[in-house]
């Protein structure tokens, strides 16, 4: 994949905001021209057809780049990892196993940047674990979640609800809190990409979400519908009509309709609905942990 040609580069010398300008003036592609150029990819090794394929995604990268600002690492570093994992998903995407390319190439893009992070940033040693890497990348969320507005001074309470959210030690909660808060500026600190004064708050993304991301969104709604019904292949007959009539259909129907259909009693149409909807949750485990191999 080194033969892409006139891709964008993000620099301190052009400016990051010129580069946004720039990857936001290739074109979306419809589910159509992307399926053909994959596939032209793939049986032909065309190039021209990867490049419109990265090309078209860029904007994807950065906005996912930009959401790992806080880590204390230059912008341009994270967007140039974020476009080398959306070129690794070119490289291996399939329109045939039924996934645009955007939900497909966020988890190399994600899984890409956050490699970096780890590799690069200072306080995360090669040994961390499992569980610190898990706080390293959610930390500020769990303390979002919980309304914590002063990061350098978290409350014994706060400390043992974000561990409990996070099932990890209290111990581990406040050393990576302590290395995190290290690191988080001020919105107002001035970005030096060009000779502009540029502050943090300028870059911050913007909230409404874009094409790919409604892209993405829709096809992991399409996607989970899609192993919800396959799943349904579990029940038996009545407890199949059962669950789609208490679980599916809007308005639900009641207990005591279906009681009436059924001539069992309410608690029965309860028992068979709950029964049939762990059946069914662990067979949409099932049929995800599947799919997710294909695809990897």
């Amino acid at each position: 994949m080194a033969s892409y040609k006139s891709l964008p580069v993000p620099s301190q010398d052009s400016g990051l905001r010129q580069y946004l300008v720039e990857v936001h003036k290739y074109p979306m592609l419809t589910h159509e021209e992307e399926y053909k150029l994959a596939k032209a990819l793939i049986d032909e090794g065309d190039i021209n057809s990867a490049h419109k394929l990265v090309t078209s995604h860029l904007r994807l990268a950065s906005k996912i780049a930009l959401n790992y600002r806080g880590y204390g690492l230059p912008l341009v570093d994270l967007i140039s990892e974020a476009n080398i994992g959306l070129m690794q998903a070119v490289k291996r995407f399939d329109p045939e196993k039924g996934f645009r390319l955007a939900t497909y190439a966020g988890w190399w893009i994600r899984a890409q940047v956050q490699d970096f992070i780890l590799r690069t940033w200072s306080l995360v040693k090669l040994g961390t674990t499992t569980s610190q890497k898990k706080l390293f990348f959610n930390l500020r969320k769990a303390r979002e979640l919980i309304g914590v507005v002063d990061s350098n001074n978290l409350k014994p309470k706060e400390i043992q609800k974000i561990a409990e959210m996070m099932s990890v030690s209290e111990k581990e909660v406040i050393q990576m809190n302590d290395r995190l808060s290290a690191q988080d500026s001020s919105l107002n600190a001035s970005i030096s990409f060009d000779d502009s004064t540029t502050e943090r708050q300028d870059m911050l993304v913007d909230p409404n979400a874009d094409q790919e991301t409604v892209y993405a969104e829709k096809d992991e709604f399409d996607f989970r519908k899609k192993l919800l019904y396959d799943s349904l292949d579990v029940l038996k007959e009545r407890e199949k009509d059962i669950f789609i009539k208490r679980r599916l259909t809007e308005p639900t129907v009641t207990l005591e309709i279906l009681s009436q259909a059924y001539g069992v009693s309410r608690e029965r149409i309860r028992q068979i609905e709950c029964r049939a909807f762990e059946k069914v949750t662990k067979r949409v485990k099932e049929l995800r942990a599947d799919r997710m191999q294909d695809i990897l």
